[in-house]
């Protein structure tokens, strides 16, 4: 099962999905989280589920000691290019598994899973990831765990007329009434295997590994819906503007089903 995701990646260049659009929305959003709730600097962090390396070198440069793990090995390669072209490197890549860190206990000042519990559809597989991330925190220690809204495909499907292909619906259905997503086609237009939460249900996952003070914040919130997107980025007033617009509206419960992405907070 887990293989599809790999291989979706392999052929997926996630490299470029946060340099524009919705994509960049989404990184501006959760760097903008990362300085609010993250320790100072030099922290240890764990980015499990790293990707090519975009949050980890845009903390590294922060002066955080960063340790990327990803399962992807075309993302582990991607990342350590990305880093070694900058001045503040990651301080390691590695080829790993978020159920089964090889880091130590309590070694951790913050983690991130920005991608695990969306990857991992069986929500056991889930729970042993944040049972991993809870293992290797250190006490006081910050969680930011990114999930996909269970209506975000739906929102996805209007925006960009999926909705209009005969093997969209179908998968639609699915993502609506059970959060479990299922690319049949292996189109990479529809994704790959994942699973969609429903915001309410994000906190109790959660605490279930014993995590405290869990909030859930949306990402980009409505702030996809501007027609000017990619112009309001460019320009750092309105960027600004933008994000502090989405900073107050990020903990409103009659908002957060609008984000396509949620990011959970929370300590041990």
């Amino acid at each position: 099962m887990f293989s599809d995701v790999i291989s979706y990646y392999e052929s997926f260049r996630e490299q470029e999905r946060l340099e524009r659009g919705i994509g960049l929305l989404e990184f501006e959003r959760t760097v903008d989280v990362f300085r609010r709730t993250l320790p100072p600097a030099p922290a240890v962090i764990l980015d499990v589920g790293g990707g090519p390396g975009a949050y980890s070198c845009w903390l590294a440069e922060q002066g955080y000691q960063v340790h990327l793990i990803d399962p992807v090995p075309m993302h582990v390669q991607q990342a350590r290019w990305a880093s070694s072209r900058q001045e503040q490197s990651i301080a390691s890549v590695e080829l790993g598994d978020a159920r089964n860190l090889s880091q130590a206990a309590s070694s951790a000042d913050a983690v991130l899973l920005m991608g695990p519990l969306y990857h991992l559809c069986d929500p056991q597989q889930r729970g042993l990831a944040l049972a991993e991330a809870h293992r290797v925190l250190k006490t006081g220690g910050v969680l930011i765990a990114a999930a996909i809204c269970r209506y975000a495909s739906l929102f996805d499907g209007l925006h960009r007329g999926l909705i209009d292909d005969p093997r969209f619906p179908p998968i639609l259905q699915d993502d609506l009434e059970t959060g479990l997503h299922r690319s049949a086609s292996g189109d990479p237009e529809f994704f790959t295997e994942a699973y969609f939460h429903r915001p309410q249900d994000l906190p109790a996952e959660i605490a279930a590994a014993g995590f405290a003070n869990v909030r859930v914040l949306a990402a980009e919130g409505p702030g996809w819906l501007a027609s000017d997107l990619d112009r309001r980025l460019a320009l750092p007033a309105e960027r600004e503007q933008l994000l502090d617009l989405l900073r107050q509206l990020e903990e409103s419960t009659d908002l957060l089903a609008v984000s396509p992405h949620l990011l959970a907070v929370a300590c041990k």
